[in-house]
């Protein structure tokens, strides 16, 4: 068994879940290492006040096996960010897997990688893949070669069991599935915009237009159709 080196990028404004959920799953990977990497040695704060503290800064990475590519409200930022982008294009070139979540696939489409490949990200954000070379794939977990693109916040789940098969067969992944005892029974069907009610979804909708129309804005910026 080769030893795996899994580091997850972390900045401003992250969302925590799009974090913690996967490194629930891939850190109990046998003969692996997980690492945070942020732009500095301070914490980085996420979208709602929580304080994460990276173990090293970006250039201190050695090759990942594995890149994880969170998202949140600051990658609006981050795809600014040239330090970050040449980062994240070089790692994620030389590494055996890609996994983002939620918005983490803009942020990883803003390299050009994700030009000509499926993929997926956040519900309010998914319109917005084609803007970046991607086909946009209304699923949970969607693979296109060694990319690995999970839906909205806790699709991060699905897409860490299924990262976590793929690493290290099925048995591992159901383990770690029972171990978390991953058996979701939402309350309410509102957890996607094809089954939760109209005016929760116009709600929602209406709360995420200006993100959105923001975001949509840096996005062509980037002039990655071409």
């Amino acid at each position: 068994m080769t030893h795996l080196n899994i580091g997850s990028v972390i900045f401003p404004d992250l969302d925590q879940v799009d974090l913690t959920g996967p490194h629930e799953i891939l850190s109990r990977l046998p003969d692996s290492t997980w690492r945070l990497y942020g732009p500095s040695l301070d914490p980085v704060t996420d979208m709602k006040g929580l304080r994460i503290l990276p173990d090293a800064v970006l250039e201190d990475a050695p090759q990942l096996d594995v890149l994880h590519v969170p998202g949140g409200f600051g990658v609006d930022a981050a795809m600014r960010d040239a330090r970050l982008l040449d980062w994240l294009k070089r790692q994620a070139e030389g590494a055996q897997l890609v996994f983002t979540v939620c918005t983490g696939s803009l942020l990883l489409g803003a390299t050009g990688l994700l030009r000509g490949r499926r993929a997926t990200t956040h519900w309010a954000s998914h319109h917005l893949l084609p803007l970046l070379g991607a086909t946009p794939v209304d699923e949970r977990v969607v693979e296109d070669g060694k990319f690995v693109t999970a839906a909205g916040v806790t699709s991060g789940f699905d897409g860490a069991l299924h990262v976590a098969a793929k690493l290290r067969g099925p048995e591992v992944a159901q383990f770690i599935q029972l171990y978390m005892q991953y058996d979701p029974h939402p309350p309410f069907q509102a957890g996607n915009p094809r089954t939760a009610p109209a005016a929760t979804r116009d709600q929602a909708t209406a709360a995420f237009a200006n993100v959105v129309a923001a975001r949509e804005a840096v996005l062509r910026g980037l002039q990655l159709t071409g």
